[in-house]
């Protein structure tokens, strides 16, 4: 596991992990002259998700089942359960969010960071909706791991129904040019491409297809509301 086992997340996780991610597949990413592993980038996913649903106060079925089905989904079966079972575990601790985020900020580039920010809003929401606690939680989180203001809102916006979502996704004002528009969705386009994050592993490469979705979606409503060929 790399820099997971060391420094607070380590200190987190202690010798609960067992056997966890032992049978993952050791895609790496370099930042610089550090790798880690899709592994990694999953256990920093845990320890914020730990963060994000203490929130509100209450540790909701839909959430655990919504964490449960991403594992799943990318580790398979054993795995899964062995990480609803740390993440029961971190739901007791006291999450030192600020050193987290710090260390993962040092490990992570920043599309692989910006999937977290995805993932924790996707399990904010697994119960319908995004509690302002919530919210003030992965914003504070996102801060911490050094994504600007206007990717927090970008993403916040495929999540949180908001006047404007669309341009907001975005990033722009409804005041943009159509040539603005169509340049802002080719950035967009591009800082959200599920290649961005192919280092992390196929898997975690098809998750971010629903970044990618979504602004293709704020894309084409805005060129319906506009006409734009």
């Amino acid at each position: 596991m790399g820099w997971a086992f060391l420094g607070p997340i380590g200190g987190l996780i202690g010798f609960a992990l067992g056997s966890l991610f032992d049978n993952v597949p050791s895609q790496q990413m370099v930042t610089g002259d550090r790798r880690t592993t899709s592994g990694a980038f999953a256990m920093s996913l845990l320890v914020l998700v730990a963060a994000v649903m203490k929130a509100d106060g209450k540790i909701l079925r839909s959430e655990l089942d919504y964490v449960k089905k991403f594992f799943l989904q990318n580790f398979g079966a054993d795995t899964s359960g062995e990480a609803i079972v740390m993440l029961r575990d971190l739901l007791k601790k006291q999450i030192p969010v600020q050193d987290v985020c710090r260390q993962i900020r040092q490990n992570l580039d920043y599309s692989a960071r910006l999937q977290l920010l995805h993932f924790l809003f996707g399990i904010a929401k697994a119960d319908g909706q995004v509690h302002a606690s919530e919210e003030r939680t992965i914003e504070l989180l996102a801060g911490y791991l050094g994504i600007s203001l206007k990717d927090i809102e970008s993403i916040k916006s495929m999540f949180v129904p908001q006047t404007d979502s669309a341009y907001k996704i975005l990033e722009i004002d409804r005041g943009a040019t159509d040539e603005e528009v169509k340049k802002a969705y080719r950035k967009m386009a591009k800082k959200y491409h599920p290649d961005k994050v192919s280092h992390l592993g196929e898997d975690f490469q098809k998750a971010a297809n629903d970044k990618f979705k979504k602004v293709n979606e704020a894309y084409e409503t805005i060129k319906r509301e506009r006409k734009i060929a």
